[in-house]
C-alpha cells in the first residue's frame, strides 16, 4: 500500500494529471464467427439505436470526406465492391442491410476510420516478467464516444478473440487473442486525402489489406506472439502504420514500424538492458517528435517515475490518464494483458482529458 501511494505521489508531482471527467465502459456484443457474415453483426442493433447510428455515420463521413469527393467516389466504390474480400464484403453488406444505409456509404465509412487515428500505445514489463499493454485511441470525431463497443468474437461457442471498435466498422485497432498476444495500431504519419483514396483503390485492386483488417485477421489466425509479429510485419497493407504487440512471456513486446510492403523497423522490449517499456505515438521512434506534440515525452516521464517495480494494469492506466497522453480528442483507453485475458478493460473518455 505504501509503495502504491508513493507511485501515485510521484505521478502527482509531475503536475500532469488530467481532468478526466465522466468515464464509462462501452457496451459489449458477442459476434459469432459461425454465423453467415451478412447476419453476424445483427446484435449491434440490440444495443444501438439504428437511426442514431445512421446519423453518426453520416457525420463521420461528412467530417472526413469533402462532399464533392464523396459524390465523385461513390460510383467508384460501388464498382469496386466486388473486390472486397470475404468475410468483410459479407459483413459490410450485412451492416448496410441492418442500418438501412447504402452499401457504398458503409464501405466509405469503414475506410474513413483508416485515417486520423492519433494514438498512444505502451507495452511494458515488470520485474517479474509480466507484460502489460495499454493504448489511448484519439480521433477528432466526438460522436465516436457513443459508438464505441467491445466485441467478443466467438467460434464454436468459445472466445476466439476480442477487441474494441466502433459500431458499423468491421476492422479492429485494439484487440486481444486470449493467452496468446495483444495488438494495437497507431497511425504512422499523415496521409493527404488524395493519396489516401488511392490507397483505398489499391486495397481492392492489389489485394492489400487495410491496417485494421490485418489486426483482426492476425488475432483470428496467429498461433502465438512470434506468429503475430511475423504476420503484422510482412503482409502487405494499404498504408504505413505502427503495430504494437505484447505476448505472455517476459521480453514479448515490440513496436513494428510498417511501410506498405514490409517492416521499416522492429523495436523490441530489452528489459535486461533497461528497455522495460516502449512508447509509440504517431512518429518514428528514432526521430525527434514534433515540439507541438508532447504525448510521448509525458508518457516516458510518467513511466520512469512509476518504475519497473511498480508497473501494473492500474499504474499503466494512470500513465494513460495523464495530460497530454490523454487529451481533448481521446475517445477511449484500453488496458490489457494477454496472460490474463479477463483483465481486458476499455473505458470511454466521455469529455476527453484536459490539464488541471
Amino acid at each position: 500500500m505504501m509503495a502504491r501511494a508513493a507511485v501515485l505521489l510521484r505521478l502527482l508531482l509531475l503536475g500532469l494529471f488530467a481532468a478526466c471527467r465522466a468515464q464509462f465502459a462501452p457496451p459489449t456484443v458477442n459476434i459469432s464467427l459461425d454465423e453467415d457474415p451478412e447476419v453476424r453483426w445483427a446484435p449491434l442493433t440490440k444495443v444501438f439505436d439504428v437511426e442514431y447510428l445512421n446519423k453518426a455515420a453520416a457525420e463521420v463521413i461528412d467530417s472526413t470526406v469533402p462532399k464533392w469527393v464523396h459524390q465523385a467516389i461513390t460510383p467508384i466504390v460501388t464498382a469496386l465492391e466486388k473486390y472486397v474480400p470475404e468475410p468483410y464484403a459479407g459483413e459490410i453488406r450485412g451492416m448496410a442491410s441492418n442500418l438501412g444505409g447504402s452499401l457504398s456509404d458503409v464501405i466509405i465509412l469503414n475506410f474513413a476510420y483508416e485515417v486520423s487515428a492519433f494514438c498512444t500505445s505502451i507495452v511494458a514489463q515488470d520485474k517479474n516478467g509480466h507484460v502489460y499493454h495499454g493504448r489511448n485511441l484519439d480521433y477528432p470525431h466526438d460522436v465516436l464516444k457513443n459508438l464505441t463497443v467491445n466485441v467478443v468474437f466467438l467460434k464454436n461457442g468459445e472466445v476466439a478473440y476480442q477487441g474494441t471498435t466502433f459500431a458499423g466498422y468491421v476492422g479492429l485497432w485494439t484487440g486481444q487473442s486470449p493467452n496468446k498476444f495483444t495488438v494495437s495500431g497507431d497511425q504512422r504519419g499523415s496521409e493527404h486525402l488524395w493519396n489516401w483514396w488511392k490507397n483505398v483503390v489499391s486495397a481492392f485492386l492489389f489485394r492489400r489489406s487495410p491496417v485494421s483488417w490485418l489486426v483482426r485477421e492476425t488475432l483470428e489466425e496467429a498461433e502465438d506472439f512470434q506468429d503475430a509479429v511475423m504476420r503484422l510485419s510482412k503482409i502487405p497493407i494499404i498504408t504505413g502504420v505502427y503495430y504494437i504487440v505484447a505476448g505472455v512471456r517476459g521480453g514479448e513486446g515490440v513496436v513494428i514500424t510498417r511501410d506498405r510492403t514490409g517492416p521499416a523497423d522492429i523495436w523490441p522490449l530489452e528489459p535486461v538492458s533497461g528497455g522495460w517499456y516502449r512508447v509509440e505515438t504517431n512518429y518514428d521512434h528514432w526521430l525527434p517528435t514534433p515540439a507541438r506534440d508532447q504525448r510521448k515525452e509525458a508518457a516516458e516521464k510518467a513511466l520512469n517515475a512509476t518504475g519497473q517495480d511498480h508497473i501494473s494494469m492500474e499504474t499503466l492506466y494512470q500513465v494513460l490518464s495523464l495530460y497530454p497522453v490523454c487529451n481533448e480528442i481521446t475517445v477511449y483507453t484500453t488496458t490489457m494483458m494477454a496472460a490474463k485475458p479477463e483483465m481486458y478493460s476499455t473505458l470511454v473518455r466521455q469529455q476527453g482529458c484536459r490539464p488541471h
